[in-house]
């Protein structure tokens, strides 16, 4: 419990603009677990401004900054040649990969329908996509529901929803509200709750279930639907 209070005290400081050596000092912490517990809160160049004039602190961040744009630009480089190697995907490539998402991120009870959970729109869309072009959901028919904490603006996360994948409000279920509030996240991508994403019959899961089970089955592995064991 105490490494997760120092870490939300690590991050707190950071988002005010405060450099590794200070939080360093503050916190009597080692730069190796800062650099992890703050590797996705990198301060603006409004921030680094500020800290030019501290000598020694404005040197480590400065170089700190070089480093993470040249990681960023290997990583652009890493990206173009997925682009190139991966795309576009063919008619029976993109079944499969939203099979492979919903056998990670999908609800497998059998009697509900479609569901997957995610913090993240990109995966949502995704499986939007996956739903109403590979599936043949009709979109209008696709339900929201939201999970969010109780700190947090609930009209304003439903716009942000909406907007994000262009689904009507009426089409959002009453969200469910977390008795804690953001303050307890203890790692980034909750800045929006969790969008859960519901479409399809019963007879459609089924489908999609057997599917994972065949490919499961085909390299001797084994899942579990309901907490009963399925294999081949």
């Amino acid at each position: 419990m105490a490494k997760i209070l120092e870490r939300r005290k690590a991050i707190r400081l950071r988002k005010q603009g405060k450099s590794y050596n200070r939080i360093k000092k503050t916190l009597n912490i080692s730069k190796s677990t800062l650099s992890h517990w703050l590797k996705d809160y990198p301060l603006s160049k409004k921030q680094l401004k500020l800290l030019r004039s501290q000598g020694e602190e404005s040197r480590i961040e400065n170089f700190r900054e070089t480093m993470r744009a040249k990681r960023e630009k290997r990583l652009e480089n890493v990206f173009r040649k997925a682009e190139r190697e991966l795309l576009p995907l063919s008619r029976k490539e993109l079944p499969m990969a939203g099979l492979f998402l919903y056998w990670g991120e999908g609800t497998k009870v059998m009697n509900k329908s479609l569901i997957v959970t995610n913090t993240d729109p990109s995966v949502i869309k995704f499986t939007l996509f996956w739903m109403t072009k590979i599936l043949n959901i009709p979109k209008h028919k696709i339900k929201m529901s939201l999970h969010l904490y109780k700190d947090m603006n609930i009209k304003k996360e439903h716009q942000f929803w909406s907007k994000e994948l262009n689904i009507p409000l009426r089409q959002f279920r009453k969200p469910y509200i977390k008795k804690t509030s953001t303050t307890s996240v203890d790692h980034s991508g909750f800045n929006h709750g969790t969008c859960a994403i519901v479409g399809g019959d019963v007879r459609l899961k089924e489908e999609v279930m057997m599917g994972i089970k065949a490919i499961a089955n085909k390299y001797n592995q084994k899942i579990t639907i309901s907490g009963a064991w399925l294999s081949g």
